[in-house]
Order: C-alpha cells, then structure tokens, then sequence
C-alpha cells in the first residue's frame, strides 16, 4: 500500500490542482480555494484513520480537534462566558484527540470499512453538513466543500489499489481489492450504520438541485480546461 508521504504529496497536488481551478474560473475566492485545497489534501489521508497507532492516525485526531475547537468557539461564544468558553474547547479537544481516537482504535480495523466509498460518502456528506448547517456556508460552496473531501478520499483509495498491484512480478497483492470496495462486506452491520447515518444526513443538507448545478459547472469546467 502507498505510505503516508505518497498519500498527503498526491493529495496536496491535487488539491492545488482542482482549488486553482476553480479560483481561476471566479467559483470561490482566494481563501476559499485554499480550504478547498486543504479539504482534498485532509481527505486523501482521512482513510487511514483506522491505522492504530500511525502517524496519518495522529496528524488525523489532531486536525479534527482543532476543527471541533472552531466549531465549539462558533456555538458558543455568544451563550457562554468566556471562562465556559475555555472549558468547553479544552474539554472538545480531549474528547475528539484522544477519547475518539481510542474508540477508533478499539472498534476499527485497517483497511476495513473505512476504506470504501461509503465511507467516501459519508465522510462528504458530513462535511458538507457541516460546512452548510454548522458553519453558514453557502449551498453551492457547501457542496464543493463536501465534494473536495470525498475526493481526496478517493485519490486515497486508488492509491492503495495502485499500489497493490506487482507490476514487476505481474500480479496482485494480498491487499487488492481491500480500499477500493463498496462497504465491508466483513462488517455487514456497521456497514448498515454507516448508510443509516448518510441518510440521515439528508435532512442536514443544502438542496440536492445545488448539488447537481455545481456538478454540472464542474464537468463544463474540466471540459474546457482540458480542450
């Protein structure tokens, strides 16, 4: 399987890739096309937050606590005093970088459901719920933002796929067929899980009208990049 270098440099690349592009077609602006940028290079590590005790695992749980911490500080500056304020972000932090890690670690396994589109699916969605419900964003940058992730997901699988394949000896690995998988079919009943939590998503999300307007964009876009 591809390392972890492989993974965040291809990640980053294309993430710079996709967010100059749509800058440069006046869809987001600078700020935006660098989140966009860092939401794809986030998701093509994402996967392997079911590597127990790995750097990618690590570097994960940190980000997310940190974007927790924002997400808190957001809800709650205007309902708190700023001493709750800070108790409130130290207790997120410890409860999302170590308390949530542990139970990925304990209920996970690598290369499992975590690496499989629906996984891609949700954690997309989730973004984009995020981005849309939690954060105030607008529908269609909700949805880019939601789609960066999941694409950077899915570089993440493809690589492993990739590098499951011995060109040399003209054979597949052991691990082939392991990332790039629809759900686990080892774990029928989390699989479910997690599809029972993308629809329940839905309710969470901007109109899916939006969603097939910025596809439609994107395809005219890459259509004329590439002419």
């Amino acid at each position: 399987m591809a390392n972890f270098r492989t993974h965040f440099g291809v990640a980053s690349v294309g993430g710079l890739v996709v967010s100059q592009a749509g800058w440069q077609a006046s869809l987001y602006g600078l700020w935006q096309a660098a989140a966009i940028a860092g939401l794809v290079t986030f998701g093509g590590i994402l996967p392997d937050i079911d590597a127990d005790n790995s750097r990618a695992v690590r570097l994960i749980f940190q980000i997310l606590a940190l974007i927790a911490i924002v997400v808190a500080v957001l809800l709650l500056q205007h309902r708190v005093t700023p001493a709750q304020l800070f108790a409130a972000c130290g207790a997120t932090y410890l409860a999302v970088r170590y308390l949530a890690s542990a139970l990925f670690a304990r209920f996970t396994v690598h290369r499992g459901l975590w690496h499989s589109l629906l996984a891609a699916a949700l954690s997309g969605l989730t973004t984009t719920a995020a981005s849309f419900t939690l954060l105030g964003q607008p529908a269609p940058l909700a949805w880019l933002h939601g789609l960066a992730l999941t694409l950077g997901f899915l570089i993440h699988l493809a690589l492993d796929e990739l590098y499951s394949v011995d060109l040399t000896g003209a054979r597949f690995k052991r691990s082939f067929g392991t990332a790039l998988k629809p759900f686990d079919w080892k774990a029928p009943g989390s699989s479910l899980m997690l599809l029972l939590t993308s629809v329940h998503l839905i309710a969470w999300l901007p109109p899916l009208a939006v969603l097939r307007e910025v596809l439609t964009h994107g395809l005219g876009l890459g259509w004329g990049l590439g002419r």
